[in-house]
């Protein structure tokens, strides 16, 4: 059976041959499909605690469910499915995890008093994206019961065109060893599916029942529905288990029931469909495993290959861990060793692919200035009016910012799981930013939630489910895509030592940094879509500088978020964030002229290195033109720091100063020059502690502020790891560079990066979940939990330099 390390060879190979023969269309598409075969298979449904699917429109995919089942309520109360806010668990998720080759998930269940275990493997061979297994393995908790009864479900849906059957009926009670599924479809070809019997015991009862449900044979329902239907297990399954408790019910009566693990029993009618739903129920400790095999991979997969695989993946996931985030002082310890993992884990664990439809407006089109008074009341109404269309089907493969409260893509979030993923695998992290571009509409617009179908649907509460394609959001795609562009760059030059220490392993994760023509096709075919969303932002998110008589360098460069409201700027990322009241058309926002430096920047460094001389001399000019606004349209002297500004009473250019994030933006997108006076006052304000600074991380907003921790307090106080992993990122920068602001630089840095490390860390260990927000005062992890996006970027925190004692390169 063909490894990764084999194809990866052969891609090689044949990479060199290319290469010599200077076909770049062979090399590309070769790497591209063996990309494709690579990355078909993953966790890539990461709303459910375990669930396997294909990255295609149609196919096959599968999911885990389980429940207690002691009490008749434990198939309601502890029926596990969909990760979820509310439920009794003392933490779960990828404790290693590599969306090449598999990881192991641990689930700690505290309601159901069990620990279980998934370890997951993927084993390339053939043409269809290769094999791949999982092992299932359950553990009774502390003070769980010896004889406690557990059931357990996976569920098997194949959607499209396809045949999937179970092979063999069994008795008629279920099977008593492994059950054999074999399928084929269009897209996967032919495949084989076994469930193994595995090991643990089974529970068994003296009732009359026991003539028709036995414990310790696996049962398998096989049943057909509509392809729309096919993502709602829990209702499919719960139809089946309400059925088999109506027959109990009117056999037996109250009186004469049977426990519950026998009442709760799909009947076993194996056979043809596109949903099999295949229970096991055991008492005490459990384990099995369920293995997919590829027809065209020649060979089916074993357990005892399993076992194996399990190990190596495992064992090559640690050594690169240790390769790729080297951790640095003082965070060399091994618990910030296993933090590391499993935050990133849990990022990359977090990828998940996306089809379907989605509801867009496009009835505001007419209307994106916003430039009456009362535009956010008439942006009410016109809301009201549902004038939204489903648009698609679209298809998305993204890394979601929480598993059981925002299990869709976000734009301004992927830019930042990007950041620590790109030093992990680039291809990968350019198959995810190809797959946002491809949801672009012609003016250069991006839907910033991306809410595909009805799965997707089912968990955003209607009033957030529409997109409105005049409503921007922060591009931090770009941070990434000029981090790619500096790495190709390095790669072309003379700097070669990272590439030839690298195994043959290495290749696929960095196949467009090795081979620096397939970078810069990368980078050519995707120039016009940066653009082009470039100038989208800067048309409709324009800002009024001439019919207020404004002073500025420039009449063009000035930008107003649209899309707010009295109490919300959504758009920005920033919510609930203060902002001049009330909403004015004359309205001006400093972190998004930031952001539109940020993309200015960014095109020109790329623009450069292919050597687009038209498109930089344009660029440059933009960019001095922003950096002189950012002055003369946002800068107080009187405060010291940058503000948002809107229209006065006389109709005159006014500074609405609320110290906080909004003030450091220039700094954070890099927009400040070491020697800048400005970048001085900005270093002050962050390292205030009666404003900003905090023992936990840089505040979201002023303590002196009037709306400090008020209303919402989303944006108004908690410290925010993007926001402050910018800050850190920008520090370093200074610090490490000559000029007169250097030490006050690595002193924040050297503060600021250790006490965001401890605060994520404390709050790990105490809670076993990651956190969407960390409060100021007392470093507790807030609002949604297992918020395994943007917050792992604490991994790429610990892994940056020391410069603690230090005074940074040129002194080093």
């Amino acid at each position: 059976m063909a490894r990764l390390s084999q194809l990866i060879a052969a891609a090689a190979a044949l990479t060199a041959g290319v290469a010599a023969a200077g076909d770049d269309a062979v090399l590309s598409s070769e790497v591209g499909r063996l990309n494709n075969q690579s990355l078909l298979w993953g966790p890539y449904k990461p709303n459910l605690y375990f669930g396997v699917r294909p990255r295609l429109p149609e196919g096959l995919w599968s999911t885990l469910m389980w429940s207690r089942m002691d009490g008749y309520e434990d198939v309601k109360d502890g029926f596990r499915l969909t990760c979820e806010q509310g439920e009794e668990m003392r933490g779960y998720g990828w404790d290693e995890y590599d969306a090449r080759t598999g990881g192991v998930q641990t689930i700690h269940d505290e309601g159901n008093k069990l620990d279980l275990t998934t370890s997951f493997v993927k084993v390339p061979g053939g043409s269809h994206g290769g094999s791949w297994a999982v092992r299932i393995k359950g553990e009774l908790r502390d003070g769980a019961p010896e004889d406690q009864k557990t059931t357990v479900y996976y569920y098997f849906a194949q959607d499209g065109e396809g045949d999937l059957q179970v092979e063999g009926a069994g008795t008629e009670f279920g099977f008593e060893g492994d059950v054999a599924l074999k399928g084929n479809s269009k897209s996967l070809g032919d495949y084989s599916i076994l469930v193994t019997k595995g090991k643990g015991k089974h529970p068994s009862v003296d009732h009359d029942l026991s003539t028709k449900r036995h414990g310790d044979t696996t049962v398998v329902g096989s049943l057909q529905y509509a392809d729309n239907l096919l993502w709602q297990a829990k209702p499919i399954l719960f139809q089946q288990l309400q059925k088999a408790a109506q027959y109990v019910q009117e056999t037996y009566g109250d009186a004469a029931a049977p426990p519950p693990w026998q009442v709760y029993r799909v009947d076993h009618d194996p056979g043809q469909g596109n949903v099999h739903i295949i229970q096991k129920t055991f008492e005490g400790p459990f384990e099995f495993d369920v293995i997919f095999s590829s027809g065209s991979a020649g060979k089916a997969l074993t357990s005892e290959e399993l076992t194996h695989e399990i190990k190596r993946t495992s064992e090559s996931f640690s050594q690169r861990f240790g390769k790729v985030f080297d951790l640095k002082a003082p965070f060399k310890a091994d618990k910030y060793l296993a933090l590391g993992k499993s935050m990133f884990s849990n990022l990359l664990g977090g990828v998940g692919y996306f089809y379907g439809e989605q509801l867009i407006d496009r009835s505001y089109a007419p209307e994106y200035d916003e430039d009456n008074e009362n535009f956010w009341v008439d942006a009410a109404e016109a809301r009201g009016r549902r004038a939204q269309k489903m648009e698609g089907p679209y298809e998305l493969f993204t890394s979601i910012p929480s598993r059981p409260f925002f299990p869709r893509g976000f734009l301004w979030d992927e830019g930042f799981h990007l950041v620590p993923i790109a030093d992990w695998d680039m291809d990968l992290t350019l198959e995810i930013i190809k797959s946002w571009y491809k949801t672009m509409d012609d003016d250069g617009w991006i839907p910033r939630e991306q809410i595909l179908g009805a799965e997707a649907r089912s968990k955003v509460p209607e009033e957030f489910q529409v997109q409105y394609p005049h409503y921007a959001n922060p591009p931090t795609l770009f941070l990434v895509i000029e981090g790619f562009m500096e790495r190709l760059r390095k790669a072309n030059g003379t700097q070669r030592a990272e590439k030839e220490t690298l195994s043959q392993d290495e290749t696929l994760y960095r196949a467009h940094l090795d081979n620096v023509e397939l970078g810069e096709e990368y980078l050519r075919k995707l120039y016009p879509l940066l653009r082009r969303q470039y100038d989208w932002f800067r048309k409709t998110q324009k800002g009024d500088i001439k019919s207020y008589d404004r002073e500025a360098f420039s009449t063009k460069e000035a930008y107003r978020w649209r899309g707010r409201t009295e109490t919300h700027c959504l758009t920005s990322g920033l919510d609930d964030y203060p902002r001049p009241q009330p909403p004015h058309p004359g309205e001006l926002h400093v972190d998004l002229m930031s952001w539109v430096g940020l993309m200015t920047k960014s095109l020109l460094n790329i623009a450069d290195a292919l050597g687009m001389a038209e498109e930089v001399a344009e660029l440059e000019r933009n960019l001095e033109a922003i950096r002189r606004n950012l002055q003369d349209l946002h800068w107080s002297e009187k405060e010291g720091c940058f503000c948002d500004a809107t229209i006065d009473e006389f109709e005159e250019h006014k500074l609405v100063c609320h110290k906080g994030y909004v003030s450091l933006f220039p700094f954070l997108v890099g927009l400040l020059k070491p020697d800048d006076p400005k970048l001085g006052k900005t270093l002050e304000l962050l390292g205030d502690e009666s404003h900003l600074f905090s023992a936990h991380g840089i505040r979201s907003l002023s303590q002196q502020d009037e709306g400090y921790g008020a209303g919402e307090n989303y944006w108004r106080s908690p410290v925010w790891m993007p926001m402050n992993y910018m800050a850190v990122t920008q520090l370093y920068n200074v610090a490490t560079q000559k000029g007169p602001f250097q030490d006050k630089a690595r002193d924040l840095y050297t503060r600021l990066r250790r006490n965001l490390v401890e605060t994520v860390y404390k709050s790990w260990a105490e809670t076993g979940f990651a956190w969407e927000q960390y409060n100021p005062e007392t470093g507790a992890g807030q609002r949604t939990k297992h918020f395994t996006g943007w917050t792992s970027l604490v991994v790429k925190l610990m892994s940056m330099e020391d410069l603690a004692g230090g005074h940074g390169r040129d002194e080093l």
